[in-house]
């Protein structure tokens, strides 16, 4: 059993699923999409274990199901993984990643990096914002789409309210609490 049942998301490529490995136990989710819906009608996994593999992409974009499932940003190097295989590394190395990670002050929480790498595109990508404060919009702007009107006002929403926050200070209580 690894220092602390984290949360972390596996595949099984034959069956095409998602298998969430949840503080411990591995739940299947009934089909290829990892939101509260797909939570709410999982099953314990009772296939063979040796043929899941850590997901590449750990981050739940389900804000609802995010604050459920404390996935991790893990190291590259394991993602890909079999579960034997990631479960020895976190045993041997999770708590030391982490306590670095908190350290360093950086966020181990996958949804944290997938909000910076939102961030990142978004200030390297030239989006022009529209004015608020301006009572006629300057006609050099360009006008966002209702689409892209509401990823930037759910992107400032995250900012302003920061739904992880108490998810990370919780993780990082857990970590700094588990010193031997």
């Amino acid at each position: 059993m690894p220092l602390r049942p984290i949360d972390a998301i596996f595949v099984h490529p034959e069956q095409r699923l998602y298998v969430v490995y949840y503080r411990g136990e591995l739940w299947q989710l009934p089909r290829m999409k990892i939101d509260d819906a797909a939570w709410q009608r999982r099953l314990p996994f009772k296939g063979n274990k040796n043929e899941l593999y850590l997901s590449q992409e750990q981050a739940i974009h389900d804000l609802v199901l995010a604050q459920k499932l404390r996935t991790l940003n893990l190291p590259i190097a394991v993602r890909g993984s079999t579960l034997a295989k990631f479960e020895a590394w976190w045993e041997f190395y999770g708590f030391k990643w982490l306590k670095d990670l908190l350290d360093d002050g950086k966020s181990p929480l996958a949804a944290h990096a997938s909000l910076s790498e939102n961030k990142a595109i978004q200030q390297t990508t030239p989006v022009n914002k529209m004015s608020v404060n301006k009572s006629k919009p300057d006609p050099t702007e360009q006008i966002l789409s209702p689409t892209e009107t509401t990823i930037v006002e759910i992107n400032n929403k995250n900012d302003d309210t920061d739904i992880f926050a108490d998810m990370l200070a919780d993780l990082a209580d857990e970590v700094l609490n588990q010193r031997h």
